[in-house]
Order: C-alpha cells, then sequence, then structure tokens
C-alpha cells in the first residue's frame, strides 16, 4: 500500500513526523514524503526535519514562497507528473496551508483517495486563507480525522458522510509528548539569560496582525505595556523586524539580537528551531500569540495563552484549555494578560485523545479502510 504524504511549511513538520513514523512500522505500507518546499526558510526547514526525525523526503517540489495563488498552482502543476507517476492508494495531507490544500485537489482530480489530518476545524472567518484552505480540502477527502469534537459537528453540519470521519486525537501532541525529553534538555534558557516562569513568549505571524502598521503598532503598544511587568521574549520573522523597528511607540522597550541581556522589555531574536521553541514556551508564564498550534500545545502545557485574534478553530483549547481569544485591541490585551498574571489558571485536564497516539490511530484505520 503506496502512500504519498505531503508536508509544506513548518506548521505541518509537527505533524507529519508522528504519522510517518508509525507508517514506517507497517510493512504493509510504502510511506513516501514529499516536501513542496512552501516554507520560506530552508535552512529551518532543514532543522525542523532533523530535530523531528523526519526522513529525508523522497521529492521535493522547491516552490518557494510567492502569493498565494502562486504557492497553489505550483505545487499542483509540480506535484502532478509526481502522483501520475508512483501512482499511490492515497495521498495523505496534514493541517491548512496552501500545499495541504493544493495537493488535496490535485489528487482527487486524479481519483486518488486523499486523507486530511486535522479536518474539521473551522474558525469561520472567510478573511483567514486558512480557512478556505480547510473547506476546500475538507470537501474533496476520502478520510477526515479530527482532533477534537468540534471538527466532528463542523463535518457533519457541512452534510459530510459520518462514515468518513473519525475522532483520533491531536498528532500535534504526539509530536510534543515524544520530544519532550529532547527540549527538556535545551539550554535556550541558559542562552537568552531567562530564568524560568519569569518571562513570556510572543508569536506573531497572521497578515492581519503584522501586515496592517496601525494594527501591528497596537499589539505592540500593548505588549510594550505588558513587558514593564514581565519581560517578553519574540522569535520574530525576518520580514517582520523591519516593521518593528520603524514603531516610534516601541523604540524604548524593544531589543533586537541574540547577545542583549535583557531585564525589562521586549527581546526580539531570530526564530528557533522546534526542540528550543517548546523548551521556551514549557518554562514560560504567559504566551500571546496568533498561532494556531500554540494554542494547543500550552493547553497540554498547561501555560496561560492569549490568542490575539478575534476567532479560533480550536475551541477546545478554550473549553479543556489555557487559551483565552481576546482580539487585537490593545486596553483588552494589557487588561487580560495582568489578570493571568496576578491569579495563575489551574491546571487542567488535555481534551480528549490529547495523549500522544493519534499517528497509530490514524494508520490503524488506514490499514483496516484500505
Amino acid at each position: 500500500m503506496k502512500i504519498v504524504n505531503i508536508v509544506g511549511a513548518r506548521p505541518n513538520f509537527m505533524k507529519i513526523a508522528p504519522i510517518i513514523k508509525a507508517m514506517r512500522k507497517r510493512p504493509q505500507i510504502c510511506p513516501l514524503l514529499v516536501h513542496t518546499g512552501q516554507h520560506y526558510d530552508a535552512s529551518m526547514a532543514g532543522r525542523f526535519f532533523e530535530e523531528l526525525d523526519i526522513p529525508r523526503p523522497d521529492v521535493s517540489l522547491d516552490v518557494g514562497s510567492g502569493s498565494h495563488a502562486f504557492q497553489t498552482a505550483e505545487v499542483m502543476k509540480r506535484l502532478e507528473p509526481v502522483l501520475e507517476r508512483e501512482k499511490p492508494d492515497l495521498v495523505l495531507v496534514v493541517g491548512d496551508v496552501n500545499s495541504t490544500m493544493a495537493a488535496a485537489v490535485t489528487a482527487a482530480k486524479l481519483k486518488i483517495k486523499v486523507a486530511h489530518v486535522e479536518a474539521g476545524l473551522r474558525s469561520f472567518d472567510r478573511d483567514m486563507p486558512e480557512e478556505i484552505n480547510r473547506i476546500v480540502t475538507d470537501a474533496v477527502c476520502d478520510f477526515l480525522f479530527v482532533t477534537e469534537e468540534s471538527g466532528q459537528t463542523n463535518l457533519l453540519h457541512e452534510g459530510v458522510c459520518k462514515d468518513k470521519i473519525f475522532f483520533v486525537g491531536n498528532v500535534m501532541i504526539d509530536s510534543l509528548e515524544a520530544s519532550r525529553k529532547l527540549w527538556a534538555q535545551s539550554r535556550i534558557l541558559d542562552t537568552l539569560n531567562l530564568r524560568k516562569s519569569d518571562y513570556g513568549v510572543v508569536t506573531l505571524h497572521r497578515p492581519s496582525n503584522v501586515d496592517d502598521m496601525r494594527t501591528l503598532e497596537g499589539l505592540m503598544s500593548a505588549l510594550c505595556t505588558i513587558s514593564e511587568r514581565c519581560p517578553l521574549v519574540f522569535p520574530v520573522h525576518p520580514r517582520t523586524i523591519g516593521a518593528l523597528k520603524s514603531l516610534s511607540r516601541v523604540s524604548d522597550h524593544v531589543h533586537f539580537g541574540k547577545d542583549t541581556l535583557v531585564n525589562k522589555g521586549i527581546r526580539c531574536i531570530d526564530p528557533v528551531g522546534y526542540l528550543d521553541f517548546m523548551a521556551l514556551v514549557a518554562s514560560s508564564r504567559i504566551v500571546l500569540t496568533d498561532s494556531g498550534g500554540l494554542q494547543e500545545e500550552t493547553t497540554v502545557l498547561g501555560i496561560p495563552c492569549l490568542t490575539l485574534r478575534e476567532n479560533t478553530e480550536r475551541p477546545v483549547t478554550v473549553t479543556h484549555g489555557t487559551n483565552r481569544v481576546i482580539g487585537s485591541t490593545p486596553s483588552r490585551i494589557e487588561k487580560e494578560a495582568a489578570a493571568l498574571l496576578d491569579i495563575p489558571l489551574r491546571p487542567s485536564i488535555p481534551p480528549p485523545l490529547w495523549d500522544g497516539q493519534a499517528a497509530e490511530r490514524v494508520v490503524n484505520i488506514l490499514v483496516e479502510q484500505l
């Protein structure tokens, strides 16, 4: 049974790693890995492959960065001959990036069965490119593997046959738990001169937050206020550095570069690998983010998380976890952060099936069904 697994961007790596590992245990499965090359930084992508023990890709499409239309078209154009040559029994896609949707549509048009891991998540905000990717991908898939109950509900409401839906848990948590011993040994806190539970972590990458200067200035203003009480570490995308440096409001609060020792304010550092990043998050006091995956990881780690968006496609992180969705209004961000710093959250129980065994369930179902 030949299965082509698609990986394209940083959020995909943590999801594909445990699935490939589970497939390689099965003699009846021949797993192939196709890397579309959507990730903006090839060297960082390589580091993730190494840290997560992902095998070298069988095929690299080298699509690179570009507009949504460009990336989608290039993945489809370059993937089609690969699938025609390999003739797989199944194409498996993960997450919600452009590569996910492009690969799913390409395989479906070639009449190849498609499985989507992390199906059914919905923010109900079609201004998010990821939401379009999720809807289109799920519409053409034969196997829909969901991480939380909301995924099942959303798919059924959209008219998906229940026989296609499988509640398996969260493969992101598989990677988190499998690498816990490794990231627990990270020296990132020593490198950055940080003390456990004495700092916060910030990540921002959504276009709605970082591409609009007025919105970004408001967010940074709130973060500067928070940093006067709790120092913040901000692994920042290179293209955002220039925008941050141009904001006069943050010039006295933000420090750029790894070599600056910070006693207060916001410390901007280059993006780090998976192991160092998880160590950084696991020892933090608070996380402020617009990332979907980080909402899930903080839920399992028990770290208070403020999501700087108006919605979330992962509601279980709010009902079962440590996440609060608070939008991007500076005054509210400051108020919510102050409340969390005053009164820490009580430990929570992880959502159902977030137990580190989701990938095994996915592979078991594929073996039974195919």
